[in-house]
C-alpha cells in the first residue's frame, strides 16, 4: 500500500481524464427519481479486506435504518458497491466507475488513507463528495495547507489521538517520564510518536529514549532491553495489534512492570490473543468508543442484531459515516453533490453511532476520544477526552 504521492496523483489524473471523456460521451445509466445514488468504494478483498468488510458492514445498517424509516425527503439511499482490492490503484478505477457509469452523488469509503487519497483527484475533479469513515491521516482532508474542498470524514485524526494519550499519561497516570517505541514503516505510528512527544513535553513531562521496529519483526527483545534502562513511567507503543501483541508480551517477559499505551491500532481483540491477558494487564490506548458505553448501545445492540456478532471500530465508523451522510442529504434539501458538499461542511452537533459530530474547518470531525484499559481479560473504559483547541 506504500503508493509515492506522485503516483497516486498520476493514478488519479489519468482516470480524470477518462472519467470526463465518458460523461460527454453520454455514456451512463438512466436515473431513478425516487432513488439517491450512493457508491460505497471499500476493501472487499485483499490485504485489508477485514477492514473495508466491517466498515461497509456498518455503513449499510446506517442505510438500511434510513431507508426503513421512509428514506430521505421522500427517496431510499441506494448504496451501489464497488471493491477496490485494498489497492490504491483499483480505488481509483472503483470511483470512476461509480460516478461514471453508476451516477452516485456522493462516495463513502474507502476504509485505509492511501485508497481515500488515490480516489481524491477523480472525485474533486467532478464535484462528488467523499467520505472517509476510518481514514485518520491528516493528508486525507488537508494538502499542503489547503482543505480538499470535496473530502470529509467521520472518524478523528491521528493527531488528536497522540495529543490525548499524552493527556492522559501526564493527568490520569501522573507520567513525568516516558520512553517511545515506534514502527518506523508506518507513518501513522511516526506521526504518533511525534505528537505524543511534543504534547507529553509541553505538559511537563520528558521523553527520555526513543527505539524504532520495522512492522513483521518478531523478536523485539534487544529494542526492549535498551528501554528498560530507562525505568520510564510510561511506554508509548502506537502501532498494530499484531505488533503490539509481541512486544508487550516480550516486554513483560524482560522485567517490564510500566503501563503501556497505544493508540486505536491495538483496538483488535487478537491482540490479547498474542499478548496473553496477564501480560495486557495494565496497559491503556484510545479508541473511537466503547461497546460498553451506555451512548452507544443502541448501535452495538442494532448492529448485532444485523449481523449475529459485536461490532468492531471500523463498522462503528461506518456506521457514523452513513448517519453523516444521510444528515447532509436531507439538510441540503437535494441529491445535488455541491449541495451536498456545502451541507456536510455544516455538520453541527449531529448525534451518530460513536457520540456526537461537529465539522471542524480542516472537515475532521470535533468528537471525543475514549480511553480503553485491558484488564483481566476484558477492555474497560476509564476515560472520555475531548480534544484540546487546535488538535
Amino acid at each position: 500500500m506504500n503508493f509515492s504521492r506522485k503516483s497516486l496523483k498520476l493514478m488519479s489524473v489519468l482516470a480524470g481524464t477518462m472519467l470526463m471523456g465518458g460523461v460527454l460521451a453520454g455514456c451512463g445509466s438512466s436515473e431513478n427519481e425516487n432513488e439517491i445514488k450512493v457508491g460505497a468504494n471499500f476493501e472487499r478483498t485483499g490485504n485489508v479486506a477485514n477492514y473495508g468488510q466491517a466498515t461497509l458492514d456498518g455503513f449499510n445498517l446506517a442505510i438500511k435504518e434510513i431507508n426503513d424509516a421512509g428514506g430521505i425527503n421522500g427517496k431510499k439511499i441506494k448504496v451501489v458497491e464497488a471493491d477496490n482490492k485494498s489497492e490504491a490503484s483499483e480505488a481509483v478505477n472503483a470511483a470512476t466507475k461509480l460516478i461514471s457509469d453508476d451516477k452516485v452523488k456522493v462516495l463513502v469509503g474507502p476504509a485505509v488513507t492511501a485508497n481515500v487519497i488515490a480516489e481524491t483527484q477523480v472525485a474533486t475533479d467532478n464535484k462528488v463528495p467523499i467520505i472517509a469513515p476510518c481514514a485518520t491521516s491528516p493528508d486525507v482532508t488537508v494538502e499542503n495547507g489547503s482543505v480538499k474542498p470535496f473530502v470529509f470524514r467521520s472518524c478523528f485524526i491521528d493527531p488528536q489521538q497522540g495529543s490525548v494519550m499524552a493527556k492522559f499519561a501526564v493527568e490520569k497516570l501522573k507520567a513525568k517520564t516516558a520512553v517511545i517505541y515506534v514502527d518506523n514503516s508506518s507513518d501513522y505510528s511516526k506521526s504518533l510518536g511525534k505528537v505524543f512527544k511534543e504534547k507529553f513535553e509541553a505538559a511537563g513531562g520528558k521523553v527520555v529514549m526513543e527505539e524504532a521496529f520495522l512492522a513483521k519483526d518478531q523478536d523485539f527483545k534487544a529494542a526492549l532491553t535498551k528501554l528498560k534502562t530507562a525505568n520510564a513511567d510510561v511506554v508509548f507503543v502506537p502501532a498494530y495489534y499484531e505488533e503490539v501483541g509481541k512486544i508487550v508480551k516480550q516486554a513483560r517477559e524482560l522485567g517490564f512492570t510500566q503501563p503501556f499505551l497505544g493508540t486505536d491500532g491495538w483496538d483488535d481483540p487478537k491482540v490479547a490473543d498474542i499478548a496473553g491477558a496477564d501480560a495486557l494487564n495494565n496497559t491503556y490506548f484510545s479508541t473511537h468508543y466503547s461497546d460498553k458505553d451506555e451512548e452507544v448501545k443502541g448501535f452495538v445492540d442494532a448492529f448485532t442484531k444485523e449481523y449475529g456478532h459485536a461490532p468492531n471500530v471500523f463498522a462503528a465508523l461506518g456506521y457514523d459515516a452513513g448517519k453523516m451522510l444521510a444528515d447532509a442529504i436531507k439538510r441540503a434539501g437535494s441529491d445535488d453533490p455541491e449541495k451536498i458538499q456545502k451541507a456536510l461542511e455544516e455538520t453541527k452537533d449531529l448525534k451518530v453511532g460513536t457520540g456526537t459530530i461537529t465539522m471542524d474547518k480542516d472537515h475532521n470531525p470535533i468528537k471525543q476520544a475514549v480511553i480503553l484499559e485491558n484488564k483481566n481479560g476484558d477492555r474497560v473504559m476509564v476515560a472520555k477526552i475531548m480534544p484540546d483547541a487546535g488538535n
